[in-house]
């Protein structure tokens, strides 16, 4: 069943004269591979804007000397409490996006009014199959169609008018857990898809749909299966030889395309970025080595085909969840003196790539962020030198980055008038170990190194940064610091301006040569989506989809408690001038239970601890401290805890998106985890009294 809710039962042609005001010449101007070649400046027509994924906007009403008078053009509060990670797409007067849930809206994008909505209608139990929260990053247009990937792995095609579906073709085995969070991307009349979950143990590829008919035109397999099963094309067969002879197919091996594509038409090539293991630890994965491939690569896919033409691994045996899934952008930069056609990429492992996208040579590649894994990528290997230790064979080891990734799906931009690139860095330490690596937990997180990565995580530890980096000599030009991690994804303009949302709750624009602050607004809640630009009837829009979550923000515990805010959700556009307003928060409830000391053995506190890192830490937050999305199961009231077993076991809150976890946790267990919930309540609520009492 999917939901199609729209404003008004009148015809779809009044129904947009209507509400949008829009012309029989603009509905006659569908996408197609001309407009998404040759889109005219005011046009945000996929994702990336263009599918180099640059995300700079040629528009400059808005500038460096105009951009102080930005104001509030108007706002739409949304009934929507998970993260919000989408960008919109501008196209002939209409905004299309999407929301957690994989639910789609077009609004008119002059007056902010809904033309349509539409609801796929997930099973919010699906929720326990996203590592990063029930999220959505985008959609595709082409040709009259809205596309969109949804949560329990469905591609979905609309009609653009109406929000009616046309198609709809499931992409993923739903007996697994799989998800999908990305944006589709278009390419020549296909629609090429990916899915996530190799956290959770499956077997990555992404696949090719024909965009009228959703036919399956070709799927490509990022990593091997099962020697003795049929092999489903040639690449596979090589892949294979990067891999143990020990290898337990049966953890699915990952490779995930979970987010990155771009698109160069003159070279007729689709980049893809992959992956994570499953698990991480390749020690378990893949006993006794092996480069793995394809996994954390970059691949140069012939779309007519969907066979390889080269590859990139950017982490060889991947052993730290350092994808390759972050942001691919394409630019030509002079190299040696000469123009040359280049990918860039700074993916999670904190190394910024410059690679030849025609035969992906590495050009080079240098730290943009603390970096303590690996001394150095070797040029003429193209391999990273590691350090001793840091696959953690025989003890743990805490480095940078993280698994959270010195840059994460936050999208970056790139100005071909600076020629800089304007990073949305992280700085998160990670701990990795093998204690406990044969612990793989039924319907839990598969990282293979037990649960020691999931501990608390302290605000002193964390920082972020928007870093404006030259790709030409492999340094940056200019920093701005910011106090936590997680901070939104940027937009450059020919005004010489960057635009990013931060962690704090403010949307803030900045010099794009030289990173001065030069406007801010306060946006009421974590920003964390990439923002988009478009000029409709002869005036310039900034548009904004705010709305706390994410992996970080559910995951991220004291460190994410530090920004202060909360999820509100909204969409934002802002014009010169404009003079709307957000309206006042209300005060958030707080909870008025005096905690007491729990009476529980140091085993069960200590079983408690471990079940709850596996099953509940990465929506409920580390050592039991919300991020401000999903409730704070400390401050969880009386009624919650007397029903506890109902909701953790047997889904009593399943169609709020709490799964149940009978098929995984005794009774005992989940007693277990409400000790340990109680103890940190307790725990924390005395030191706050402490902290408390020192200050007076």
């Amino acid at each position: 069943m999917m939901t199609i809710i729209i404003p008004n039962p009148r015809s779809t042609l009044a129904l947009l004269w209507a509400f949008g005001g829009l012309s029989l010449t603009a509905l006659a101007a569908p996408v197609n591979e001309q407009a998404l070649r040759e889109q005219s400046d005011g046009e945000w027509l996929s994702y990336g804007r263009t599918r180099a994924e640059q995300r700079f906007s040629p528009l400059k009403e808005i500038n460096q000397d105009s951009v102080a008078k930005l104001g509030l053009a108007w706002s739409i509060d949304l009934d929507n409490n998970r993260g919000l990670e989408a960008t919109p797409l501008y196209h002939d007067g209409v905004l299309y996006t999407s929301l957690s849930w994989s639910r789609v809206m077009a609004v008119d994008a002059d007056s902010g009014k809904i033309l349509w909505s539409f609801d796929p209608e997930v099973n919010k139990a699906k929720g326990r199959h996203a590592c990063c929260d029930a999220v959505n990053r985008g959609v595709a247009l082409w040709k009259g169609k809205v596309y969109v990937g949804t949560l329990d792995g469905r591609l979905i095609a609309l009609d653009a008018k109406t929000g009616e579906p046309v198609w709809t073709k499931q992409t993923t085995d739903n007996s697994k857990p799989y998800t999908i969070t990305a944006a589709p991307r278009i390419v020549k009349g296909m629609v090429m898809i990916g899915n996530g979950g190799a956290e959770l143990g499956v077997r990555g590829y992404f696949s090719a749909y024909d965009a009228e008919t959703g036919e399956m035109r070709w799927r490509f397999y990022t990593v091997p299966a099962d020697p003795s099963q049929p092999v489903e094309h040639p690449e596979l067969t090589e892949a294979a030889k990067t891999w143990s002879e020990d290898t337990d197919w049966s953890l699915g091996g990952g490779g995930t395309a979970w987010d990155a594509m771009a698109y160069d038409p003159e070279l007729d090539l689709l980049y893809v970025g992959t992956g994570n293991g499953s698990p991480w630890n390749r020690e378990i994965r893949s006993p006794g080595g092996g480069d793995n491939l394809f996994l954390s690569s970059i691949l140069a896919i012939k779309p007519d085909t969907g066979r390889l033409a080269w590859y990139y691994q950017v982490n060889p045996g991947d052993t730290w969840d350092f994808t390759a899934t972050q942001q691919i952008t394409l630019a030509e930069l002079e190299v040696d003196g000469k123009p040359r056609k280049v990918l860039m990429q700074a993916p999670k492992n904190g190394f910024f790539y410059v690679l030849d996208r025609e035969s992906g040579a590495l050009i080079s590649a240098e730290k943009f962020g603390k970096v303590t894994w690996a001394e150095r990528i070797d040029m003429a290997t193209g391999r990273p030198v590691e350090v001793p230790g840091a696959r953690y064979e025989k003890e743990a080891v805490t480095m940078w980055p993280s698994p959270f990734g010195a840059h994460n799906w936050h999208p970056m931009s790139y100005s071909p008038l600076t020629k800089l690139v304007y990073i949305p860095y992280q700085e998160v330490p990670g701990i990795y170990s093998n204690e406990g690596k044969s612990y793989v937990p039924k319907h839990g997180f598969n990282t293979g190194s037990g649960s020691s990565e999931i501990t608390e995580l302290p605000r002193d530890y964390t920082s972020g940064a928007l870093i404006a980096w030259d790709p030409a000599k492999q340094e940056a030009a200019w920093r701005v610091e910011y106090p936590h991690h997680w901070n939104g994804g940027t937009l450059a303009t020919a005004g010489n301006l960057v635009f990013q949302g931060t962690a704090a709750g403010k949307f803030k624009a900045y010099s794009a040569d030289a990173g001065k602050e030069l406007w801010s607004f306060d946006a009421q809640t974590g920003v964390i989506a990439g923002p988009m630009t478009y000029r409709h009837e002869g005036e310039q829009y900034v548009a904004l989809m705010a709305g706390w979550g994410g992996s970080a923000a559910l995951f991220g515990g004291d460190a994410v408690v530090a920004t202060g805010v909360r999820n509100v959700s909204r969409m934002l556009v802002f014009k010169l001038d404009g003079k709307a307003s957000l309206p006042t928060l209300g005060d958030v409830p707080q909870s008025q239970r005096t905690p007491e000391p729990v009476v529980a053995s140091e085993e069960d506190i200590k079983a408690g601890s471990d079940l709850y890192a596996a099953y509940c830490a990465v929506c409920h937050g580390t050592g039991v401290v919300g991020g401000g999305v999903l409730p704070d199961l400390r401050h969880s009231p009386d009624a919650v805890r007397q029903a506890w077993e109902a909701i953790v076991l047997h889904g009593a809150f399943q169609s709020k998106g709490m799964a149940a976890f009978g098929d995984s946790l005794s009774e005992q267990q989940a007693r277990q985890i409400l000790t340990y919930v109680r103890h940190r309540e307790y725990q924390t609520w005395t030191e706050a009294m402490k902290a408390a009492g020192s200050q007076q």
